[in-house]
């Protein structure tokens, strides 16, 4: 009796044991039976059965394939980065590609991607270094005719159209290249693992395969990532946490500014951003983009006003630009244009209530020049001032900018790195800034303020609108 108790007891284990489990492909959240939405980052339809739950680590010790040494004995000089040719490129990588690293460039279709690792591969390869573009969407001809149209043609870019993990794997072993940029990681796939290119175990597999020859040839390795509708990286999250550089191609398709950001970043700021034009014959970066998103510099238009962005750690100036129009309808249209909507909202509401500024019986356009998208609260005061311009028919006068964020009770707070601000503003030209209480002129690196730069500090929008009347 004891012996069938104790095998029932044995049994009723091993089944418990034998139970499948499931897990998230995206954020590897477990669970004990399949449900159609992750319970950790909702996501639906990423919870796959990953077999018989484990009941410990099955991994034992090996032996290393070398000795640890101590810290201050390793050669950092293999590490350091070597810089592409591209100079906006070089400077959102932190200086340049460092061997062995795998950076992931996603962006919407046709912003721009492979025309700029074009550019990229064709610099690197002018420097007498061996470059393998491996294409997986277009064939050699099509890449061929890009190359010859934006001037990208080079004697050591090596091109072949692979969609076989193994075949680009063997391209990699009989060209042995300085640098390898793969367009695009969902187009590769493993006869080895099952599902369609593109699928989250084939990612995996690619990926895992590409990060593994990029780390034991030291070789830096460039892939090129489709995005998803919402704007985030196809494929597993996991994807991401694998590569050690991510960047995203930004851009509108009617506009010739392209940004480029770096998300993450083991080898340098993750704040940095670098700005390119696409013109007809290429991509060119931008060490100096104002002249996008800056229209009246001359002369003074009502409805304009001026302010200073940061992307990043870059200043930028940007011109927004408002058209208040009367209307006969009970609810007056609020459109925007590289602006966020419900701050405009806020600020009417403010100019209305504390400034007399009544914006209800008028349709008000906002937005910036050049396609420029700007989201900090900094360009508050100038979407305030350009509103009241428009209305009033009174251009802000000319070299005035203004930076500062505006609040519920018409107050203006200060903003982040407003010394890059004004310092950037001076650069350029302009005479005169309206700025937050208590802000400080900033240093030049001679030791003075700014060439004829002044400060107007105000506390209040009415403030403000005083001060460009």
């Amino acid at each position: 009796m004891t012996t069938t108790k104790g095998s029932r007891a044995r049994s009723t284990a091993a089944s418990k044991a034998a139970k499948p489990g499931f897990h998230c492909t995206e954020c590897g959240w477990t669970c004990v039976k399949w449900v159609g939405r992750c319970g950790e980052c909702q996501e639906w339809g990423t919870v796959v059965e990953d077999g018989a739950l484990s009941a410990g680590p099955k991994t034992v010790a090996a032996a290393p394939r070398s000795a640890a040494v101590p810290i201050g004995q390793i050669d950092g000089r293999s590490a350091k980065a070597v810089s592409t040719g591209v100079d906006e490129f070089d400077r959102v990588l932190g200086g340049g590609l460092v061997p062995g690293a795998v950076v992931l460039m996603a962006g919407e279709p046709g912003v721009g991607k492979s025309t700029l690792l074009l550019e990229v591969a064709a610099k690197y390869a002018n420097l007498g270094r061996t470059v393998l573009y491996i294409t997986g969407e277009e064939s050699t001809g099509q890449v061929r005719l890009r190359a010859e149209r934006v001037g990208a043609m080079a004697d050591t870019l090596m091109l072949a159209s692979e969609m076989d993990l193994a075949a680009v794997l063997g391209h990699i072993e009989a060209t042995n290249p300085a640098l390898l940029i793969v367009d695009s990681v969902q187009t590769i796939a493993s006869a080895e693992v099952e599902g369609a290119a593109g699928g989250v175990a084939q990612v995996r597999e690619v990926a895992g395969a590409l990060i593994a020859a990029a780390k034991s040839r030291d070789l830096p390795v460039l892939l090129v990532g489709h995005v998803t509708k919402d704007g985030t990286v196809a494929g597993p999250r996991t994807l991401e946490h694998l590569v050690d550089v991510v960047c995203q191609f930004e851009g509108e398709r009617h506009s010739r500014l392209r940004l480029l950001r770096s998300v993450k970043n083991r080898y340098g700021p993750t704040d940095e951003v670098g700005c390119f034009d696409m013109t007809e014959t290429g991509i060119v970066g931008l060490a100096d983009p104002t002249g996008l998103f800056v229209s009246h510099l001359g002369a003074g238009v009502p409805g304009s006003c001026v302010t200073v962005t940061l992307e990043g750690r870059r200043p930028l100036v940007v011109e927004v630009q408002s058209l208040a129009v009367g209307t006969s309808f009970n609810y007056p249209r609020r459109t925007t244009g590289g602006l966020d909507s419900p701050r405009l909202s806020m600020i009417l509401a403010v100019l209305q209530r504390h400034c007399s500024v009544d914006t209800s019986k008028s349709d008000v356009y906002a937005s910036t020049v050049g396609g420029a998208k700007v989201s900090e609260p900094a360009a508050d005061m100038a979407t305030a001032l350009a509103v009241a311009s428009s209305l009033m028919g009174k251009a802000v006068p000319v070299g005035t900018i203004a930076c500062g964020e505006v609040g519920l009770a018409g107050d203006i707070r200060p903003v982040t790195g407003i010394d890059r601000r004004l310092s950037e503003a001076a650069r350029l030209g302009f005479i005169r800034a309206i700025v937050p209480a208590g802000t400080a002129a900033p240093r030049t690196k001679a030791g003075g303020t700014p060439n004829r730069l002044e400060l107007v500090e105000v506390s209040h929008i009415a403030e403000a609108l005083a001060a460009v009347q």
